[in-house]
Order: structure tokens, then sequence, then C-alpha cells
């Protein structure tokens, strides 16, 4: 890495940081102003297309923006026609990225069913590389983390520094609860997830996706019995 790339890096995550704290009681549609007036063409969202909210804010806040999504190749079928669907009727650029290999071409190196055996291996192929390769043109990314979708997340900071990608992230509905996102879909007619009505909270690949008893933690359909919260791609 040359001198110039170091003192960027220096300076975006002093950025961050700073920004994390002036911005910490800002709306999420100042957020994400900030985040597309302080870096343009290299600022994207990311999406699992549970919802569109983050995606609907962002391009409200910087028209055709790049809304990045992860095929892992296991999605239900609702997932990917949400992502069709946000394509067709946002003002905002999907671009969708594929890990190396196929379903078939990983089971054939790894054996099949990978996501049952090692999960944690599963999702650093299909997710984590992939996602690492895809943001390399950017300097920041916006996510849907909140804070009260589990322990793991409480402290997810509104703007932060990414220290595995080395980028800065924005997390523009951490401070929001799950009824101000059902208030904002509701207002504006957000697409949603079909499956989120079918008893789903918490919306991944379909091998290692359930759905949710009353009472249960939002994510508790991720991994059930595996001992897993994440996925690796926010810790």
């Amino acid at each position: 890495m040359t001198t110039v790339q170091d003192a960027r890096l220096t300076e975006l995550k002093e950025l961050a940081e700073r920004a994390g704290r002036e911005l910490e009681d800002a709306s999420a549609l100042e957020i994400l102003t900030w985040a597309a007036e302080t870096f343009g063409a290299k600022f994207c969202v990311t999406s699992s297309m549970e919802d569109a909210v983050v995606a609907h804010l962002a391009s409200r806040a910087f028209p055709g923006v790049d809304v990045v999504f992860l095929d892992t190749g296991y999605h239900f079928e609702e997932t990917i026609g949400t992502r069709d669907a946000v394509q067709a009727v946002m003002d905002v650029n999907v671009i969708t990225l594929t890990p190396r290999q196929t379903v078939a071409e990983q089971d054939v190196e790894y054996g099949p069913e990978l996501h049952d055996r090692d999960p944690d291996l599963c999702c650093a192929l299909r997710k984590v590389k992939p996602l690492e390769e895809g943001l390399t043109a950017y300097e920041a990314w916006a996510t849907g983390l909140r804070r009260d979708e589990s322990p793991t997340r409480a402290g997810t900071p509104v703007v932060g520094w990414d220290e595995k990608r080395q980028k800065v992230k924005v997390s523009p509905i951490a401070r929001w609860t799950q009824d101000d996102v059902e208030a904002y879909v509701a207002e504006h007619g957000v697409l949603t997830n079909p499956l989120l009505m079918d008893g789903y909270t918490s919306v991944g690949c379909a091998p290692c996706t359930r759905r949710v008893a009353e009472g249960e933690d939002a994510r508790a359909g991720r991994w059930a019995g595996r001992g897993k919260t994440e996925c690796g791609l926010h810790g």
C-alpha cells in the first residue's frame, strides 16, 4: 500500500469516527444525504432484500445510487423477486454479486450441503468474499443494521469504521425500532419481502432460515440451533 493510500485510509477512519459522533441524533435521511454528498459514486447501499427501506431512503438522498445484492445461490424465490421489483420501481442501480463458484461447483469441491456441515465456511465463500470483492470500487457502504435486532448489534454506530474492509460503514437506521421500519414502509409504500408476512422476521439463505416463534429474538430463525448469529458480513 502506498503512502497516499495509507493517508487516505487514515483520513476516512477519522472522518467516520467524527461523523458517528456528530450524526448520532440525525435522521436516517440526513445521514444518507451526508454520505451521498461526501462520497458520491464511491458510496453504495447493500441490501439482503428482506425489505427495501434503506434502498428507498438512499434513493431519496442519492437518486440512482448503487444497491449491491449478494446472490448466494441459496435465496428464496421471494427474495430474488423482491430484488427484481426494487430494480423495476425504485430510482436505484441494483448490482448483483455472485460467488466465484456456483452451488454445484462448491458441492464438487467441498461436498454437498456445506451450509449444514460448516456454515461459517459456506458464508465466507458465498457472502463475505464476494462482498469484499464487490466493494473494492467504494469508500463507503450503507447497511440496514439496527441496534434492536440482536445483542451483537446493540452497539452499532450510525457511521463507523469497518476495520476489516477499511471502509466507512453507514447504518442510517441503527436507532430505529421494528415499529419505525413498519411505519416507514406504510407511509411510503416500500417493497418488502413477502416472507415477512409468513412468519419470517429475518430472511437469509433458504437452508439456514426458518420461521420465528412468538417471543423469540428477531434473528432466532437464522442458523437455528447452530450457535451462529452472524454470517460474517457484520462481525
